[in-house]
């Protein structure tokens, strides 16, 4: 897949600029002779834990299955309040829901793992709604993918956006794009980057695995995002992630992350979510390695995935932030169609 036509790809280097030693100890995959990108057929070797085999999903359908309660659905906090003016020169995040958000920096608007729909294959309704309308987005300048399951990779939302979006994917995923007619699909590798608008897009690992069906499994790359708007401004999408190594070594390569969205829920029970999915006092340790100023919370609140009680993401991570003293105005802990500028 060639990069788009308003995209520039390249390396990264430490903080996002090109390190001419880093091409050659970090091979890039193949080109074919009409140019498009050659990827290997699995990236199961960029896994950092097993996968669940037989034994553990029998072991955990014996103790109770994977899903929790709604009944605390109401009291998530929802404030549907629509998206703050902001200037050029600012960063402001707006929680939708779930791993999504609207991310404006650098003068452009930026969706992650966009999801407006009310159910999802193998999942319970929605408990919340999202946190802003449809109708009330602004132009959308492009979108951002961390993976493909069907709670970050959602059809029915990816079919309402005009098809000439610029849209950035992982490594293989760009046929699901191009096949749906979207016609500016960038594919990266782990730690590459594109641009568009003067906005930086770096592809950067993570704890996790990909599957879309019962054949795919590790057939696509999975990762986070870090966004750099040409003042220096900076955001990191986590997608979704187990805790490890990965954090500190982004830190390094990104510094002066301004702001991280990372995953809260979706953790119980840890004996089988720890290896992709951070608990919420993991989340604050992440944010310590990324070196990053705010922690936006995120992947909480919106499906019922896992079997910890539906608010108790939002207690514990407040807990655990309360614990390193850290100033209580640098976690934003948003209220679904809650927003933050700075």
């Amino acid at each position: 897949m060639r990069p788009g036509p308003f995209s520039a790809l390249r390396p990264a280097g430490r903080g996002g600029r090109h390190d001419p030693d880093e091409r050659a100890a970090d091979p890039r995959p193949d080109v074919s002779p009409g140019g498009a990108r050659v990827w290997p057929a699995t990236f199961a070797d960029r896994l950092t834990s097993p996968l669940p085999g037989p034994r553990d999903m029998l072991r955990l359908m014996r103790t109770g299955g994977f899903r929790g309660s709604r009944e605390e659905a109401d009291r998530v906090p929802v404030r549907r309040s629509g998206l703050p003016a902001v200037a050029r020169d600012q960063l402001a995040l707006t929680w939708v829901g779930h791993a999504t958000y609207v991310v404006r920096i650098g003068g452009i608007t930026v969706l992650t793992d966009p999801i407006w729909s009310d159910a999802i294959p193998g999942v319970p309704r929605r408990v919340t709604p999202p946190g802003v309308a449809w109708a009330d987005l602004p132009v959308i300048d492009a979108v951002v993918i961390s993976h493909n399951h069907y709670d970050h990779l959602d059809a029915p939302t990816i079919r309402r956006l005009p098809r000439d979006t610029p849209v950035f994917v992982p490594a293989a995923l760009g046929r699901w794009f191009t096949r749906r007619g979207f016609v500016d699909v960038t594919e990266l590798d782990w730690w590459e980057s594109a641009t568009l608008a003067g906005v930086t897009f770096d592809f950067v690992p993570a704890h996790h695995w990909s599957r879309r069906s019962l054949r795919d499994t590790c057939r696509t790359l999975w990762g986070g995002w870090v966004i750099t708007a040409e003042d220096g401004r900076r955001a990191y999408h986590a997608g979704d992630t187990g805790y490890g190594h990965w954090f500190s070594e982004i830190g390094a390569r990104y510094p002066g992350i301004d702001v991280a969205m990372l995953p809260i829920g979706a953790y119980e029970p840890r004996w089988f979510m720890a290896p992709s999915h951070l608990d919420p006092g993991q989340a604050v340790r992440a944010l310590h390695d990324l070196g990053a100023d705010r922690l936006a919370s995120m992947h909480w609140g919106t499906f019922v995935l896992s079997r910890e009680p539906l608010l108790e993401p939002l207690e514990l991570l407040r807990a655990a932030w309360d614990e390193t003293g850290r100033d209580r105005g640098d976690l934003w802990d948003l209220a679904v169609g809650g927003s933050g500028v700075i």
